[in-house]
């Protein structure tokens, strides 16, 4: 296959979704999101576009999953191209001294360990010439927002920390700030927002792409 490869890592819906589609007239998209419906809908779109997509449904933050992940790909295609990561857990918001354990760990799990696992496992297939992109979203010390915005900043502090590493060698590391988009995960931050001023999902993933791929 001489078409480019292109994982996305929570790409059932929101933002993974819109680059998944955006992408696939040029890479292949291997689509990794834990909900198999979504991903099959997916598919679909994808398809009806005259793309291609692998699907793989699974949890980022199981490690062995992961790794059979990565291995598969080794296997199949030898190298990516381009990896994206929007997968993301939106805890409910609360005041720091009522953050539920549960909800702290799970921030923690998604957000910032499964990354942590990511990186090692995906850079080899990346090589020195693939690109890695993460999205910030800098909630960092906003009231309400201790879980997902620590999660969220440990995140970013290791891509930076990835992209300062890899600067000579590569892969090349890309960190965006995506503009507000009336997302699922952004209205369980702001139900009732009046979201006609915000910006449409395929437009900025469409914007975004433009970055990326330039």
């Amino acid at each position: 296959m001489t078409q480019k490869i292109a994982l996305i890592t929570g790409a059932s819906r929101g933002l993974g979704a819109a680059l998944a589609e955006a992408l696939a007239p040029t890479h292949h998209i291997i689509a990794v999101a834990r909900t198999t419906g979504a991903l099959e809908d997916l598919d679909d779109r994808i398809q009806a576009a005259g793309g291609s997509a692998t699907l793989a449904p699974m949890d980022i933050t199981v490690p062995e999953a992961m790794a059979t992940l990565c291995r598969g790909i080794h296997d199949r295609w030898g190298h990516l191209d381009l990896w994206l990561h929007t997968a993301i857990h939106a805890a409910p918001l609360s005041p720091a001294t009522s953050v539920a354990p549960k909800d702290w760990s799970k921030s923690l799990a998604i957000n910032a360990t499964a990354p942590s696992v990511l990186i090692p496992y995906v850079a080899p297939l990346l090589g020195q010439t693939g690109r890695a992109v993460f999205f910030d979203d800098p909630r960092a010390g906003e009231k309400f927002f201790g879980a997902y915005g620590a999660s969220k900043a440990a995140q970013m502090a290791l891509a930076h920390s990835w992209q300062a590493e890899t600067v000579k060698t590569g892969p090349s590391v890309q960190i965006l700030q995506p503009n507000p988009m009336p997302t699922a995960l952004r209205a369980r931050f702001f139900p009732g927002e009046d979201r006609s001023p915000l910006t449409d999902i395929h437009a900025e993933a469409s914007r975004l792409l433009s970055e990326i791929l330039n």
